[in-house]
C-alpha cells in the first residue's frame, strides 16, 4: 500500500517547511504539495526530489496547484483522492493511506473588522474553517493506525483580539476542532495536534497587512516550531506551542477576561493595512 503525506500551504512558510521537514525522513513514498502558487510549489518539488533522487527512501514529490478555498476547494481536493484511487485501482499497490496530512493552508486579515473588507474576511473564513474541516474529514477515511493530522491554528486561538477578530475567531475554531476531533479517532490509533505558533517569520504579515508591514513583528524560527510540532504531535500531544513565551500566554488565558484582552488589544495593538 503506497503511503502519502499531504501538506496544504505548501509553497511557502511553515508549509514548505513542514514540507522539507517531512521530505527529510522516510515518513511516506509521496508527499503531495498543494498551493496556488505552482511557481513556488515546483521550487520545493525540485529540491526533494533530488533529495529523492539521491536516497530513493525518502519521498517523491508530486505538486498540485489548487484553489482550497471554501466548498469548491474541498471538491477539488476530492477530486484529487478519486484520481489517485483511480490509479491504484488499475494497479497492483494495493491503494493508498494518508500518513500524514499537515492541514497548513490560511491566512489572516488585520485591521478592525468595519474598516477590513468583507470579502477578505468571508474568504478567510472559508479557508480557515471550511476548507480545514472538510479536508480533514475526506482524509479520515484514508488514515489508519498510527497517522498524523496536524491542523494549523495559532497562539491567536486562545482569546479574542482586537484589530484581528475573524482571524483569531478562526483559530479558536481550528484549535476546539482539533482538540474533539482527536478524542474521536484516538481509539483508530489517530493523532490529531493543532499547531498553536505566536508570530513567526514568514510571509504572514505582509499577505495580513496588504503589503503595509513587511515582516512579522518579533517573529521566530519556522524551522524550530515546525520540528517541535511534529515532535509533540507525534508523542500524543493535542497542541504544540514550541516558545516559552507562547507557552506562557497561552497559560495566562485562562486567567484575564476575554473581553478585556480585545479591548486591550484594539486599543493598545494596531495592526496596519492598506487599503
Amino acid at each position: 500500500m503506497k503511503r502519502i503525506a499531504i501538506v496544504t500551504g505548501a509553497s511557502s512558510g511553515m508549509g514548505a517547511e513542514f514540507a522539507r521537514q517531512l521530505g527529510a525522513e522516510p515518513c511516506a513514498d509521496e508527499i503531495w504539495l498543494l498551493a496556488r502558487r505552482l511557481d513556488r510549489l515546483k521550487e520545493v518539488e525540485s529540491a526533494q526530489n533530488a533529495a529523492h533522487k539521491e536516497n530513493p527512501t525518502l519521498p517523491l514529490a508530486r505538486s498540485f496547484a489548487i484553489d482550497l478555498a471554501g466548498r469548491a476547494g474541498v471538491s477539488a481536493f476530492k477530486a484529487l483522492l478519486d484520481a489517485e484511487k483511480i490509479i491504484d485501482q488499475k494497479g497492483k499497490d494495493g491503494g493508498f493511506e494518508i500518513r500524514v496530512l499537515v492541514n497548513n493552508a490560511g491566512f489572516g486579515t488585520y485591521g478592525p473588522f468595519a474598516d477590513t473588507p468583507l470579502d477578505a474576511e468571508l474568504d478567510m473564513v472559508e479557508l480557515n474553517c471550511v476548507s480545514l474541516t472538510g479536508i480533514a474529514g475526506l482524509a479520515l477515511p484514508y488514515m489508519n493506525k498510527g497517522s498524523l493530522l496536524i491542523n494549523t491554528a495559532s497562539l491567536a486561538a486562545f482569546m479574542p483580539l482586537g484589530n484581528f477578530s475573524v482571524y483569531a475567531a478562526t483559530k479558536a475554531y481550528a484549535l476546539s476542532f482539533s482538540e474533539s476531533l482527536a478524542a474521536e479517532v484516538a481509539d483508530r490509533g489517530i493523532k490529531v495536534c493543532a499547531l498553536c505558533p505566536g508570530s513567526v517569520s514568514t510571509e504572514f504579515a505582509s499577505v495580513a497587512s496588504n503589503g503595509a508591514r513587511k515582516e512579522v513583528l518579533g517573529g521566530l524560527s519556522a524551522e524550530k516550531t515546525v520540528r517541535h510540532c511534529l515532535k509533540a504531535a507525534r508523542s500524543g500531544k493535542k497542541a504544540a506551542l514550541w516558545a516559552f513565551k507562547w507557552k506562557a500566554a497561552a497559560f495566562l488565558s485562562r486567567f484575564v477576561g476575554r473581553y478585556f484582552v480585545a479591548r486591550w488589544t484594539y486599543l493598545k495593538c494596531p495592526r496596519p493595512r492598506k487599503s
